[in-house]
């Protein structure tokens, strides 16, 4: 047995081996002892080796979902051996083989995979200094392929995606927060090699080459879904028939956005990691699990197709229309998860339940066809088509499942009574042969006329008559001697034989009878497959449309404007997610961003609503690139290329980043690919370093992004000394978060009004946040000293921080800030006294009497 086990373990090394020992699971040595310690198991021993006990731990077989749920959880894989051979005519071991591999990136079971989020299986490969990307969803059959030029870009779209396993070679060099990710498996370089990536692909897809997937030419991209497409063979041990297309994704099609961005939006995962208070959350109000998961891809994955914009905001607008989303997402509601239920289907490890959930979705077709009847836009028409209605399969399922089938097909009473004739006839001899032979009994005593007859069995002989030694001589010709008893005879008829051969068979055969019955089922489904994942896709699109026109409804949504025209024009503008969590009503906020006016300096206090408002000017646009209404009285927004956020502060002590490293990086990154088409929020920038340092970092990164980049920028920032730089660059204007006292409290207003911010009101949030009296007091002792000695008007930065300075203006009125001015120190007697003093010509005597003449200006 154990040499057994090691062949099977040495051909795989790097999982754990769960090897089937009659109702456990068992594994040996090293695998032994990290289950024990994974899944809290107990350690024990069995035999020995080298004279030292083999560490032995074992789960039961039908507890095994559990345990796989939880390594696959911690980024283990996991090689099912199986016995497969006949114990009954086995000499030695029973053979065994490993039947499935299961990884973070190819589970398929319900029980292992998170109902609405995407399960990827991800490979990367460089060719020619361009990085591909493969992606996989193993349970529902969705491949993608894309190229980037860069590896950052390819980083970038790592995050995105989120892969739970990701492929790469060895030789590929990785930054280091991707080199990190849990999943990530090193394969032979050969393994992406583009002659035999070539090969497999028109395999699979059945065709001469890749030209109707419009990635031919993608070399890098082509490695990539080599590799994964075998490694997705290889852990099934089968043919994935369900992986019938390429999809290409191209940058020029969608709204980028990179990892920083993503994190600080909140998409679909909050600063701390959790689902809750995302856009996510807010927005997903879909009925099907598949639904859910295309909505999350699609925020995700902002367009910039204006045809696919538009077809999606009419088809939501014709479900809006006399609240028509209502009856349809009833309709869907009971609809499964078809996607994964037809990907377990063709890699034939469906079971009974998936069919019978299979059934009751299609039945629900002829109901959303109504429904959809009554829309009249494109897109709505298009996916009516693609879902079509099922009345034969449905049939079928109906007429071969029994109404509530067991989770699997082992012990049998799966297949409805009436559907097969043979399946009927043998259940009924093994349940009714008590009966029959009752019956048999008394129709021979009659047919015989001898009384002491009577229909018995035991093991050793099978079923039998018996009649007593006196009564013996009256058998029928046709009776044969079976056994000679003491006191009786017994014999077996040629009626009775055929029935035992029938009975004790017939439980045995029954369930053969009836595991073939359900192959032949998953077969005939099987030949509808590419029609069944059209129409799965078609439902879990008009999921995710119809939740979007319920979205709209009760959030008060509008349709927004789109078009080629450069700007963002929105009217009472409100942050879906901060609106849902207000106890008191959200302030909306108008912004104005075109083509003359495209950075707003943002001023004003902290806890005043800056981030919200940049953040839900970001999620509008964002959600507007999807197709979906958005919060607000009017928007009218341009196309966009990517966003960009730099918003709070994080370090990355892992990567050897402090907190201003990881704030400049990310500016930086803004900084080289930002284009005019691109929407950017830059918050506090330069708070990291000392003062002037910062100070004159932000000045030169908005200048920088006005007149150069000339992106659609809102900037906030608490150096009052940028207000001063609309006087520099016309393309930006100064805004600000109102607020107001009341004797040492502040009342936010988070209202925006434009020009700059007159004060911080730093002191008074310090006291909000329960600064100790005492510090506050003192600090207010400073800022009045501080604030005395301010110069009134701000002088213009100074040369090194802008190169070509126009001359100082006063700054508008009432908006002077009561905070020093760093770059227009003020003036003092004796700071003149010294600047004029030349230290260098003086006697010790005349250096001591002006040092009482500066105490004496002081």
């Amino acid at each position: 047995m154990m040499q057994q086990y090691l062949r099977i373990k040495a051909q795989h090394p790097q999982e754990l081996v769960f090897y089937r020992m009659g109702d456990f699971y068992e594994l040996f040595y090293d695998d032994a002892k990290k289950a024990a310690e994974l899944l809290d198991v107990t350690l024990t021993a069995r035999g020995k080796s080298g004279g030292q006990p083999i560490p032995m731990a074992g789960i039961p077989y039908h507890a095994v979902e559990g345990y796989l749920a939880r390594l696959i959880k911690l980024g283990e894989s996991v090689a099912i051996c199986e016995q497969i051979g006949d114990p009954a005519a086995s000499k030695g071991p029973v053979e065994r083989k490993v039947v499935r591999i299961v990884t973070p990136g190819t589970v398929t079971d319900e029980a292992l995979l998170n109902e609405r989020r995407d399960n990827l299986l991800a490979a990367a490969a460089e060719t020619g200094g361009t990085y591909g990307l493969a992606l996989l969803d193993l349970a529902t059959g969705r491949f993608v392929v894309q190229e980037v030029d860069t590896l950052e870009a390819l980083a970038e779209q790592v995050h995105r995606h989120g892969p739970a396993e990701l492929l790469v070679a060895e030789d590929l060099p990785l930054p280091a927060d991707i080199e990190r990710r849990p999943g990530l498996r090193r394969r032979a370089p050969w393994e992406f090699e583009l002659e035999t990536a070539l090969q497999l692909l028109n395999r699979q897809f059945g065709t001469l080459n890749l030209e109707a997937f419009g990635c031919s030419h993608m070399h890098a991209a082509i490695g990539a879904a080599g590799c994964l497409l075998q490694y997705a063979r290889d852990t099934q041990r089968t043919e994935l028939p369900h992986i019938r297309s390429l999809q290409t994704e191209s940058g020029d099609e969608t709204v980028a956005l990179d990892s920083a961005s993503r994190r600080n939006l909140e998409i679909d995962q909050n600063l701390s990691g959790g689902d809750d208070n995302t856009l996510l959350s807010v927005f997903d109000s879909c009925k099907t699990a598949m639904g859910s998961r295309l909505l999350r891809r699609w925020l995700n994955n902002p367009l910039r197709q204006l045809t696919t914009l538009h077809n999606r905001q009419t088809a939501v607008a014709a479900l809006l229309q006399d609240y028509r989303f209502e009856p349809l997402r009833d309709a869907l509601k009971p609809v499964g998860d078809m996607e994964r239920i037809l990907g377990r289907l063709a890699l034939r490890s469906a079971r009974p339940r998936d069919l019978a959930r299979l059934g009751q979705s299609l039945a629900q077709f002829p109901e959303i066809q109504r429904q959809l009847a009554e829309t009249d836009a494109p897109l709505l028409a298009e996916l009516a088509r693609d879902i079509g209605e099922w009345p034969e399969t449905v049939e079928l399922l109906q007429r071969a499942l029994v109404e509530n089938p067991p989770v699997v097909i082992r012990d049998g009473g799966v297949i409805a009574p009436g559907y097969d004739a043979e399946l009927d006839e043998l259940r009924g001899i093994s349940e009714n042969a008590g009966d029959y032979l009752i019956q048999l009994e008394a129709r021979e005593k009659e047919r015989t006329g001898i009384p002491t007859l009577k229909v018995g069995y035991n093991r050793v002989h099978g079923y039998f008559i018996e009649i007593s030694r006196g009564q013996s001589d009256k058998a029928p010709a046709e009776y044969i001697r079976r056994q000679t008893l003491k006191n009786a005879e017994r014999f077996i008829t040629p009626e009775l034989k055929e029935f035992e051969d029938k009975a004790l068979s017939a439980k045995s055969r029954a369930l053969a009878r009836e595991k073939a019955l359900y192959e032949a089922l998953i077969d005939k489904l099987n030949l509808s497959l590419a029609e069944l994942q059209l129409a799965a896709a078609g439902v879990s699109q008009l999921d995710v449309l119809a939740c979007l026109a319920e979205r709209a409804d009760n959030l008060r949504l509008c349709r927004p404007e789109l078009g080629t025209e450069p700007g963002l024009h929105i009217r009472a503008g409100r942050h879906p997610v901060v609106e849902q969590v207000l106890d008191e009503p959200f302030v909306a906020n108008d912004i104005e961003l075109r083509d003359d006016r495209r950075m707003l300096v943002i001023t004003g206090p902290n806890m005043g609503g800056k981030s919200t408002y940049m953040r839900q000017t970001a999620l509008i646009a964002l959600l507007a690139h999807v197709g979906s209404y958005v919060p607000a009285d009017a928007a009218k927004i341009g196309l966009l290329d990517r966003i960009f956020t730099r918003i709070g502060s994080a370090d990355d002590l892992a990567g050897g980043r402090s907190t201003f490293m990881v704030e400049m990086t990310e500016t930086a990154n803004i900084l080289r690919n930002a284009t005019e088409h691109s929407l950017v929020l830059m918050d506090e920038i330069g708070r990291g370093t000392s003062t002037y340092d910062g100070l004159s970092l932000a000045w030169a990164c908005a200048h920088y992004l006005s007149d150069q980049v000339r992106a659609f920028t809102l900037f906030a920032t608490h150096y009052f000394e940028l207000t001063d730089l609309p006087q520099q660059c016309p393309l930006a204007a100064n805004i600000h978060l109102d607020a107001t006292e009341h004797g040492d409290d502040i009342v936010f207003l988070h209202r925006i009004q434009e020009g700059p911010a007159s004060k911080s009101y730093g002191l008074q949030v310090a006291k909000l946040a329960g600064m100790p009296g005492e510090v506050l007091e003192e600090a207010k002792q400073r800022l009045a000293a501080l604030e005395s000695g301010a110069a009134t008007a701000a002088e213009a930065v100074r040369p090194e921080v802008s190169p070509t300075p126009p001359a100082p203006q006063p700054r508008p009125e009432p908006a002077s800030p009561q905070q020093v001015d760093l770059f227009g120190a003020p003036s003092h007697p004796a700071v003149e006294a010294l600047e004029e003093l030349d230290p260098d010509n003086l006697t010790p005597r005349q250096a001591l009497e002006k040092l009482y003449e500066l105490q004496k200006l002081l």
